[in-house]
């Protein structure tokens, strides 16, 4: 990379965090090719990652600010303390949109509390235009649903714990 693509990267990204703030944005992801070779892949979250609840936290007063903004160049893997480390996480077998019911207006698959089996259907994942089901891979109880209705997920995101 060239000086003069860093500095302006540095200045971009900069703008990009100044626009987070000033619009109260939860997050941006932007990708700017340079050439074939050359690209810059940037996100920019408001908020810092939570971690995982433990039943031994004790309540504490919110903040009046919010997290300053985190940079994050991209490639990256998913964040230490999600609900990816959760040995009991289900994660998405493939990238698409997810679904919490055969069709709408439905029924959802499951909810907090239900009792699945193994190979019971948890959710749909439409990739390219195909309804995926996608079967829960042991019996349990859904203790926490990851993802909404109609949201992208991504290849190995957690979608729900099941214990």
């Amino acid at each position: 990379m060239s000086k003069k693509h860093q500095d302006a990267d540095v200045a971009f990204v900069e703008a990009l965090s100044e626009l987070v703030n000033t619009k109260d944005l939860a997050e941006i992801q932007v990708k700017r090719d340079y050439d074939d070779n050359s690209s810059l892949n940037v996100r920019i979250t408001r908020f810092a990652a939570t971690p995982a609840p433990s039943a031994f936290l004790q309540a504490t007063a919110p903040t009046a600010t919010p997290a300053a903004p985190q940079l994050e160049i991209l490639p990256t893997s998913p964040t230490a303390g999600d609900p990816a480390d959760n040995p009991n996480a289900v994660t998405s077998p493939m990238v698409g949109t997810v679904y919490l019911q055969p069709e709408p207006g439905a029924e959802s698959f499951i909810s907090v509390g239900t009792a699945v089996k193994e190979g019971q259907t948890l959710l749909i994942i439409e990739a390219m235009k195909t309804m995926n089901q996608i079967p829960a891979p042991r019996s349990g109880i859904v203790k926490r649903i990851l993802v909404e209705d109609g949201s992208a997920v991504e290849f190995g995101s957690p979608i729900v714990i099941l214990e």
